[in-house]
């Protein structure tokens, strides 16, 4: 039952994914969420990546950095006193008091008409944006084309000649493995063009968007990775960028203790996609809580079925709300932890069974706002119902789509 508790049977999903065990945790992905140019010249095709060569002494982390260092942004955000949270989900102080400040951070050009992606929250509420390219001295003036709070990614645009310009090759984040050797390249405490290198340690990892809601898939590293670092690439052994570097898990201390985590870079390739093509983001939503069912599960709560999603709660008038998913009314309490008993259980998506959270996570993730989903469902009694969700648009942050 202690493992009950600690599995992602608390995954939440309103549109993508919020962890929240069953009301006793609360952000995973989507819950409440539960993530074109006519001349632009793309850094490199996700089928044709940099390949790096030897450069005569044969270091791979030396070989990296001389390749990709010059398409590196160091970024400076000023903002003012009232957009200030005190700390952002890197772990670094972001400006306060009456004169505002200046929040840092990297990033990394993807093409040579000065598109540059770092996170959502190093740019978040700044009144102007400051970025310096590479080894260069000179400082442009960057625009916000378009953030994307759901999945921590913003895409910025430099005017600057593109023979000036590095862009970084974008690779394929499906395709990492764990143990793959990375490199990250960033401006860790303002000091520019840091290198650090490690492996992938973890995929799969869910961590906290600036929205208060859940970014999945996310690739978790011990390269070396600070405040500072925030925006900045995570690069895999043939120069291509496989993530961005947006949070550490410091223990308290606010340093690096080997446990990053990178944004996928297919997660903002969309993203910045929509960006430029609709100057915003929009995440399909479904408006449901609940977790995985696995064997042991079933039988400690007496469940008709050992596996599936057994639905927590349902946000009124929400997608699944209008379909007719219900949500537990039994309240009970295991381990201290309160959980609503009597919901239904989704078993099949599209005529696809269904056996975890996170399979219906990465289901309305893959769907656009407006798209109709076919869902299974089984009742407390044993009787199975299927009903349609048309997902909407998933609300702007946690608080909101709790309103």
């Amino acid at each position: 039952m202690r493992r009950f508790l600690r599995s992602p049977f608390g995954s939440a999903l309103l549109g993508g994914a919020v962890v929240a065990a069953f009301g006793w945790v609360a952000i995973a992905s989507g819950w409440i969420e539960a993530e074109g140019g006519s001349t632009t010249t793309v850094a490199a095709p996700l089928s044709a990546p940099i390949e790096v060569k030897d450069g005569g002494d044969g270091n791979l982390v030396n070989q990296i950095y001389r390749r990709d260092g010059q398409g590196v942004a160091f970024i400076q955000a000023s903002k003012a006193p009232e957009e200030s949270s005190g700390i952002n989900p890197f772990g670094e102080p972001e400006p306060e008091g009456e004169g505002g400040g200046v929040a840092t951070g990297s990033g990394f050009l993807i093409d040579t008409d000065g598109h540059i992606v770092t996170n959502s929250h190093v740019v978040a509420g700044a009144t102007d944006v400051q970025v310096t390219l590479g080894s260069n001295e000179t400082s442009h003036d960057a625009e916000i084309i378009g953030t994307d709070p759901a999945t921590d990614v913003a895409l910025l645009k430099v005017d600057v000649p593109a023979d000036q310009l590095h862009p970084l090759a974008l690779g394929d984040s499906s395709k990492v493995q764990v143990g793959d050797p990375v490199v990250a390249i960033g401006n860790p405490f303002g000091l520019n063009r840091t290198v650090t290198s490690g492996i992938v340690s973890a995929l799969q990892r869910q961590i906290q968007a600036p929205n208060g809601f859940s970014i999945s898939h996310v690739i978790q590293t011990d390269a070396a990775i600070n405040p500072g670092n925030s925006g900045g690439p995570l690069i895999d052994a043939s120069g291509s960028v496989i993530g961005i570097n947006s949070q550490i898990q410091s223990g308290g201390g606010g340093g690096n203790v080997g446990i990053g985590f990178a944004v996928p870079i297919n997660t903002a390739r969309d993203v910045v996609g929509q960006i430029k093509q609709d100057g915003e983001v929009e995440h399909a939503y479904i408006g449901i809580t609940g977790g995985s069912v696995t064997p042991a599960i079933a039988d400690a709560l007496k469940l008709p079925t050992d596996k599936g999603v057994l639905v927590n709660e349902v946000i009124e008038d929400g997608p699944a709300d209008k379909a007719g998913i219900e949500a537990g009314e039994t309240e009970a309490t295991i381990e201290g932890a309160k959980v609503r008993l009597g919901g239904d259980i989704i078993i099949e998506i599209d005529g696809e069974s269904v056996t975890s959270m996170e399979e219906v996570i990465d289901a309305v993730d893959a769907a656009e706002p407006g798209d109709e989903m076919e869902m299974t469902l089984m009742r407390e009694d044993g009787e199975e119902k299927t009903v349609t969700v048309t997902l909407g648009v998933r609300p702007a942050s946690v608080e909101a789509a709790s309103e």
